[in-house]
C-alpha cells in the first residue's frame, strides 16, 4: 500500500468507521406519505431511526441477501463487538491520528 494520505484515510475508513457506520451510527429512513392530491412527501419517524444493520435485519427473510459465506451471527458479534461508546472512542482516536 502506498504511503500516501489517501491510502492512511481509506485504511482508517474501512477500518473503525467501516464498523461505526454500519453498526452504531444511527440514520433516518424515510416513510414516504402520499396525500390525497397524490403528492409524496418523506416524513422521518422516531421508529425509522436506526443503524444501517438494524434497516438490513427488519427486511423479511434478510439472510438471502448476506453472501454465502457471511451468516447473520457473525454480523452480531461485529455489532456487539463495542459499546456504542466504546467505538465513539475509538473513532476520536482514528480521526485524531489521521488529521492531527
Amino acid at each position: 500500500m502506498h504511503n500516501t494520505p489517501h491510502a492512511c484515510i481509506g485504511v482508517a475508513y474501512f477500518g473503525i468507521f467501516h464498523e461505526y457506520i454500519n453498526y452504531h451510527r444511527p440514520c433516518a429512513f424515510p416513510k414516504i406519505i402520499t396525500d390525497k392530491k397524490g403528492k409524496q412527501r418523506k416524513i422521518y419517524p422516531q421508529e425509522n431511526y436506526m443503524t444501517p444493520f438494524e434497516k438490513f435485519k427488519s427486511i423479511p427473510n434478510c439472510e438471502q441477501f448476506l453472501k454465502p459465506h457471511v451468516t447473520l451471527e457473525q454480523l452480531e458479534q461485529i455489532a456487539n463487538r463495542y459499546s456504542d461508546n466504546e467505538i465513539a472512542k475509538l473513532v476520536q482516536k482514528e480521526r485524531n491520528l489521521l488529521f492531527n
